[in-house]
């Protein structure tokens, strides 16, 4: 093939790519790319729950109102359940935690020691936002007194619970048990209150302590707990278990949450929420609120600052 031969069909060779080039141009601008898709949420928010109850039923009753929270804020929420009380403070600082559902004493502790502020709290169908501290034993026992149950089997909850642990030590205190340690013949901690209701119900433990509302639920669902078991004590009110959040937390986020929270009750979505949460709405809580919290611990001389709810 001569030279001019070659350049011709090198000349038609670009005319036909740059042919090509512009039609690929054309298509392009008539179906434009579809844009990225958005985010669904623009935060990541961990909340902590204590381990009131099995951890499976734990998040069983607080999943719906998560998935609430993230329909309504945009937030997403991740549930951690914790496998003891002691566990919500120390997982701030430890898993970057921005919250928690904590109990009145997991709360004044978490308050003290990292400076968590309380959001909300719930307000069951009876429209009572409190819980108090029982002390029980088996109807067919011969414990119907402090002093009757020296010697014997006492099973606690938990160190950082108000029902599960103070209650029982105002008790003590009050019946001039100054070691409990060695007036029992043996006393432990179950890490929840269903637990610690169980062990006494079957014979494991001979007194147990629990909060008042976990008591009446599986009341409810076990006729044995009405019929074998006997309260001997309880305590004064402090208030539901409450949402608190991280001091440096943004206010958005804060005001955000609470108000998602406060309305629900207006909402169809939001009211089949909280009847399987077991709950009427939430109300606003304060520090206010946990005075009598601060005012047992002075009573049995616990300083909230060294108190070491571990050992």
């Amino acid at each position: 093939m001569n030279v001019s031969l070659m350049l011709l069909s090198h000349k038609n060779m670009l005319i036909v790519f740059s042919i090509c080039l512009s039609l690929l141009a054309g298509c392009t601008s008539k179906e434009p790319p579809p844009p990225p898709e958005k985010q669904a949420y623009s935060e990541v928010l961990t909340i902590g729950l204590i381990p009131e109850q099995n951890i499976f039923k734990q998040m069983e009753r607080y999943k719906p109102v998560a998935e609430y929270i993230q329909k309504k804020t945009g937030y997403k929420i991740e549930l951690v359940v914790l496998p003891r009380y002691g566990n919500v403070i120390d997982s701030f600082v430890s898993k970057h935690m921005d919250g928690a559902f904590f109990g009145s004493f997991s709360y004044t502790l978490a308050h003290a020691k990292l400076g968590i502020e309380v959001l909300v709290r719930p307000e069951d169908v009876k429209g009572i936002s409190s819980y108090h501290g029982l002390i029980f034993v088996r109807k067919d026992s011969r414990i119907r007194t402090a002093k009757d149950m020296k010697g014997k089997r006492f099973v606690f909850v938990d160190k950082a619970t108000t029902a599960g642990y103070l209650l029982p030590l105002d008790y003590f205190l009050q019946n001039n048990i100054t070691d409990y340690k060695t007036y029992f013949g043996e006393t432990y901690f179950t890490g929840t209150h269903d637990e610690a209701i169980y062990d006494v119900l079957n014979g494991k433990a001979d007194i147990g302590a629990a909060k008042n509302t976990m008591y009446e639920r599986l009341e409810e669902a076990d006729p044995r707990i009405r019929e074998e078991l006997r309260i001997l004590q309880r305590s004064p009110d402090v208030p539901e278990n409450a949402l608190a959040l991280r001091k440096d937390i943004d206010a958005s986020v804060r005001s955000k949450l609470k108000e998602v929270l406060l309305k629900m009750q207006n909402d169809p979505e939001g009211i089949n929420v909280l009847k399987q949460f077991g709950a009427r709405r939430f109300v606003e809580t304060t520090n206010k609120d946990y005075e009598s919290v601060t005012r047992y611990c002075e009573h049995i001389g616990l300083n909230l600052d060294t108190f070491d709810y571990w050992s």
